[in-house]
């Protein structure tokens, strides 16, 4: 129960999220406002590479070498900024990605990010989960999560989905909805998941767009989410989904800008 751990000395400390304690309420876990001058290590990690040698392109032919360069992660004005870079002369492309995986685990509970979207074809910025294991993952029997998918080429829709073994898209049968954001890329917008032990629901600024019941036959095969999972936010590009139309690399640097993440135990509202 190490993520449970986690959640409760989190809801403890005066700075979980930089703010005090006593201001929380009762069912806020934790709260990341951006506030430092660097990310805070204590909540997030920082992936260097490409997947290689294990999973190269992360099994999506994406282009990006997530690096923790200032160019591609910095934190400023109260706002974490995740920057895909194009290096004309190499030819080569720069990102970043980061995790909680091991700092903030959780299974159930509510879970919103406020971003803005990058918008340039060949762009695929993504909130997303995958379960904290001791092993290594078994996609897609573990599960995943999206919270919040978006392409370039089809820039102002806003994807949530789930991918499991009985549902995926590499057999397309993922359970997926989408809702058309006009302005994902000139304003912030709030991305939650609402997740139970018989339902997951996706909100945009509170509105759901997506909802998936659990049915009582279900099995690990269609319901992998009876475990503790961690956030990943990260700005991709190309890749099998991410460059279907190509990448217009004269858009570049193209950024993905967090606000906010909180944390509840339960839907807030």
């Amino acid at each position: 129960m190490k993520y449970l751990f986690i959640l409760i000395t989190c809801f403890a400390a005066v700075s979980c999220g930089n703010e005090k304690s006593e201001e929380f309420p009762d069912n806020l876990v934790w709260e990341e406002n951006f506030k430092g001058s660097s990310l805070d290590t204590n909540y997030w990690n920082i992936y260097v590479g490409n997947g290689c040698p294990e999973l190269c392109g992360f099994g999506n032919h994406e282009l990006q070498y997530y690096t923790n360069d200032s160019l591609n992660i910095k934190v400023k004005n109260g706002q974490l900024v995740l920057t895909a870079l194009y290096d004309s002369i190499s030819k080569t492309f720069s990102s970043a990605k980061i995790t909680t995986k091991n700092k903030i685990d959780f299974q159930k509970g509510y879970l919103e990010v406020v971003a803005k979207l990058p918008n340039a074809v060949g762009t695929w910025p993504a909130i997303w989960m995958l379960p904290t294991l001791d092993r290594f993952l078994n996609w897609p029997l573990d599960g995943e999560i999206d919270i919040m998918e978006n392409v370039g080429y089809d820039s102002c829709k806003i994807l949530g989905t789930i991918h499991t073994k009985a549902y995926n898209h590499t057999i397309n049968t993922q359970k997926s909805d989408s809702v058309v954001i006009s302005t994902a890329h000139q304003d912030f917008h709030t991305y939650s998941l609402n997740w139970t032990d018989s339902i997951l629901e996706w909100y945009v600024d509170s509105n759901l767009y997506n909802s998936i019941i659990r049915k009582s036959t279900d099995r690990k095969e269609q319901w992998p989410f009876d475990k503790p999972f961690h956030l990943i936010i990260n700005q991709a590009v190309g890749g099998d989904w991410g460059g279907r139309m190509g990448v217009d690399t004269s858009s570049f640097p193209e950024s993905l800008i967090i606000d906010r993440v909180k944390l509840y135990n339960k839907k807030p509202f």
